[in-house]
């Protein structure tokens, strides 16, 4: 692991009572799922869609610069939730036991320029499984920034703060590219035909994107005789605002001051109480609001995400009580701060590991043996 861990070893008879209280909790809320989660979810599709219907109407009248402001944030506040609370949540799965067509995880196609066929294989399958696993979770930095000292340090990344900022600011992009590992092709493990055949999907789904945006939208204000400009801008600042929120509140997640690396070695002979472990220490939550909790798709409950992925995200609050008790009955860090605070920590991992720097000499193991 990467650091020393603020958590206590657990013996394989702690860990295994620990993986126990854990499926406990997770099949007593499973079984209380029902209307009131149904009603929820329907509620956050009618407001994405007024909300982006809104935020698209007052753009048409964006020469008023009153309504362009608040036609951009309507429609940032649309494209945020439904990045985050629906399009997140609906793919992996959470609603599927509605049979509901909208709320199907495998079919939902969400509003970015990814695939939802490669974020379910790139997010819901590696990264879920195989959580702050080195060589194996493709999210420990994205393959553009250096995180953890346990990650190879070369002089290109003491540039990795100005590319943290491009990577904010174009975060869907880097997201929709992430499964090509376009770096195959540079040195010589794919063709350029090959690259091109995996890019096509992509591509369409880009196209699709900008097609809506750029090119649909602006024509209708043109037909409706009112300036295009507003229009374009507004999308784009929408998009741009999505991507900055979405960028700040995963990263806070994954790569705050606490948050521990593992090794290959700690998935030979995972039990389910080695995974919910591993699930922990790998995640951080954020405090906050109704609100606040609402446009971070609940992913400031993090570590409940992590530990419960197709539990709909509305009951982590819930289950965040208990998760935490169940950590204090067996001294383990449950770690959730401020925004400010959780995200000033991402910023000092970004500073520091640009640098080269060394893995701790001491650190804790999930269980004194297996």
């Amino acid at each position: 692991m990467s650091r020393t861990s603020k958590s206590r070893t657990l013996s394989p008879q702690e860990l295994q009572a620990f993986g126990e209280e854990l499926d406990a909790l997770q099949a007593s809320v499973r079984a209380d799922l029902g209307a009131k989660e149904a009603a929820y979810i329907k509620r956050i599709w009618r407001l994405v869609r007024y909300s982006s219907a809104a935020g698209r109407g007052l753009l048409f009248l964006g020469w008023f610069w009153p309504a362009w402001v608040l036609g951009t944030l309507l429609l940032a506040l649309a494209k945020i939730v439904e990045n985050m609370e629906l399009g997140h949540n609906v793919m992996h799965g959470q609603y599927d036991w509605m049979n509901d067509p909208r709320f199907n995880g495998q079919d939902y196609e969400w509003d970015v320029v990814g695939t939802s066929d490669n974020w379910r294989y790139t997010h819901n399958y590696k990264h879920h499984t195989y959580t702050n696993v080195k060589g194996v979770d493709d999210d420990i930095g994205y393959g553009v920034l250096r995180l953890f000292p346990e990650q190879k340090w070369h002089p290109v990344n003491l540039f990795q703060p100005f590319f943290a900022v491009i990577f904010a600011l174009l975060f869907q992009w880097g997201v929709a590219i992430q499964r090509l590992r376009i770096g195959r092709y540079f040195i010589g493990r794919i063709t350029g035909k090959q690259l091109y055949e995996e890019f096509k999907p992509t591509g369409n789904k880009i196209k699709h994107q900008l097609l809506k945006d750029y090119v649909i939208f602006p024509a209708i204000a043109l037909i409706l005789f009112v300036p295009v400009m507003p229009v374009l801008l507004g999308n784009l600042v929408a998009n741009g605002l999505r991507n900055l929120w979405t960028y700040m509140i995963i990263f806070c997640g994954h790569f705050t001051a606490d948050v521990e690396l593992f090794e290959k070695s700690v998935l030979e002979d995972e039990s389910r109480g080695h995974w919910y472990l591993r699930q922990l220490r790998g995640s951080s939550n954020l405090t906050g609001g109704r609100w606040f909790h609402l446009l971070s798709g609940n992913l400031s409950h993090q570590i409940e995400h992590h530990l419960f992925p197709d539990i709909p995200a509305c009951r982590y609050a819930e289950m965040g009580e208990e998760v935490r008790a169940i950590c204090k009955r067996y001294d383990q860090h449950y770690n959730t701060g401020p925004l400010w605070k959780q995200f000033g920590q991402v910023i000092w991992r970004i500073l520091r590991h640009a640098f080269p720097s060394e893995v701790s000499k001491t650190s804790a193991e999930l269980v004194t043996e297996k």
